[in-house]
């Protein structure tokens, strides 16, 4: 059993490392969601979840790794701090943003992944939250990995991009208010890739709007070459939603079997 002792408003483990009061709020929301599994078609209720937030239905079926953050936030009630986001590498910029990030894992931390091994935010492709680091390993809690799993998972460095820290978001957040106001980002779903096995449709989800649009493209510029100048030609499409102004999701999360 962990040792504690108080320093002010902080709890320091034995040894003598810091835990971080809002990290261990949404570590202790993060803990009994653990051994969640997500039904099928990629249905989870933390998609749900977002996808109600916005009202936008396309979330219920997505990659799930940072709605899940972002549903464990709120319910800490530390979303200003954690940040409520679905793309990844548009999760680890905010917390750069707000002079909140760090090549050092602590406890309540977010941490970042790049399967590829490289060190740029922008390459980002999973997230999971920090619980405990022993030496070289960083004991995670993650979602979507494995596949379909929330689960616990041991991790070394060398596909870790970097930290998001909570505490030091607060602090920013006490100069510079910012809060979330009560709703997550809104971005567009793209495929994420986990570690290692690719999912069936990894890739770019195409918006239905552009994908007819380059259909009938090539439809019409094959009847111009063809030099048909008599007869009709009616196409019948059913009439495509408004296109969404949003971001990407994280595109290349590979779940899968860990080390």
């Amino acid at each position: 059993m962990r040792q504690l002792q108080s320093i002010g408003s902080r709890l320091v483990l034995c040894g003598g490392v810091v835990l971080d009061p809002i990290g261990e709020d949404l570590l202790e929301a993060v803990r009994p969601e653990l051994g969640y599994r997500e039904k099928g078609g990629q249905y989870t209720k933390y998609g749900e979840w977002y996808a109600d937030r916005l009202n936008d239905s396309q979330y219920r079926n997505a990659p799930w790794c940072d709605m899940f953050l972002a549903w464990a936030a709120e319910k800490a009630g530390v979303e200003d701090f954690v940040g409520q986001f679905a793309w990844t590498p548009s999760h680890a910029a905010w917390f750069i943003k707000h002079g909140a990030w760090s090549t050092t894992p602590e406890p309540g931390a977010l941490v970042f992944f790049d399967w590829s091994g490289g060190k740029s935010y922008k390459g980002i492709d999973h997230v999971g939250i920090v619980e405990r680091v022993d030496g070289k390993k960083i004991h995670t809690i993650e979602a979507n990995v494995d596949r379909v799993w929330l689960k616990r998972k041991v991790r070394t460095g060398d596909k870790i991009v970097g930290y998001g820290l909570p505490s030091k978001v607060q602090t920013a957040l006490k100069v510079t208010p910012e809060p979330m106001q009560g709703k997550p980002e809104s971005v567009t779903v793209l495929a994420e890739r986990e570690e290692p096995a690719d999912r069936p449709f990894d890739g770019p989800i195409i918006p239905i709007t552009i994908l007819l649009g380059m259909v009938l493209s090539i439809v019409v510029g094959a009847l111009h070459l063809t030099g048909r100048r008599r007869g009709t030609h009616r196409f019948l499409a059913r009439e495509a939603p408004q296109p969404v102004r949003l971001h990407p999701y994280s595109k290349r999360e590979k779940a899968g079997a860990g080390k």
